[in-house]
C-alpha cells in the first residue's frame, strides 16, 4: 500500500505539473494517507481511483469525482443492487435480462463512487441515496436533489466514471 500511495502521488504531481505549468515539486498538492487529495485554493480539484494495478487520475476547475473498475470484474450484482441501490433503481434493475445486471451494476457503482468522491462524503453514508437511471441517464441524490454531470466510458476493459462540471468534455489519455 505504501508504494502504491507513492507511486500514485508522484505520478498525480507530474500530471498536475503539466496542467498547471509548475515544476512537479512546487505543485500545491495536500495528499495526507488515508484521505482524498487536494489542491491549495485556487488550483482547481483533483480525484483518482485505484483499481488492481491500473490508476485513474482527473484535475477540474471544479469539484471532480473519478472511479474505476475492471470491466469483467465478478460481482454478485443481485446482492448488491439489493442492498445498496435505492428502491427505484433496484426496481428498474429487475426489469433488464438477468446476464445484462452485473454490467448495469458495475456501471452505477462508480458513477455512485465517483460521485461521492466529487461530493467530498463517503460510501457508508451517502451510497444508499444515489440513484443511476439508465433509462434517462441521469444520476441524482435523491436527498439533496443534485444531478451532476456522469460519463461512464469503457477504456481497455475498464470502466471509467467521472462527475462533475463539464464532465462529458473529459480528455481521456
Amino acid at each position: 500500500m505504501q508504494h502504491r500511495y507513492r507511486t500514485s502521488r508522484h505520478l498525480l504531481r507530474c500530471r498536475l505539473a503539466a496542467c498547471l505549468e509548475l515544476p512537479p515539486e512546487a505543485v500545491p498538492l495536500h495528499s495526507p494517507p488515508g484521505e482524498a487529495p487536494g489542491l491549495a485554493e485556487g488550483y482547481g480539484a483533483v480525484s483518482l481511483s485505484h483499481s488492481r494495478d491500473q490508476l485513474l487520475l482527473a484535475w477540474s476547475p471544479w469539484p471532480i469525482g473519478v472511479d474505476l473498475e475492471w470491466a469483467q470484474r465478478p460481482i454478485a450484482a443481485e446482492l448488491l443492487a439489493r442492498r445498496f441501490f435505492p428502491p427505484r433503481e433496484w426496481q428498474q434493475l429487475q426489469r433488464q435480462d438477468p446476464p445484462e445486471r452485473p454490467g448495469l451494476v458495475l456501471e452505477s457503482w462508480v458513477r455512485k463512487e465517483a460521485a461521492i468522491k466529487w461530493q467530498r462524503s463517503s460510501l457508508a453514508t451517502d451510497l444508499r441515496h444515489w440513484h443511476w437511471c439508465s433509462e434517462q441517464q441521469r444520476l441524482e441524490h435523491q436527498l439533496e436533489g443534485w444531478q451532476p454531470p456522469s460519463v461512464c466510458v469503457r477504456r481497455n476493459g475498464w470502466l471509467c466514471a467521472v462527475v462533475g462540471q463539464a464532465a462529458e468534455q473529459a480528455i481521456w489519455d
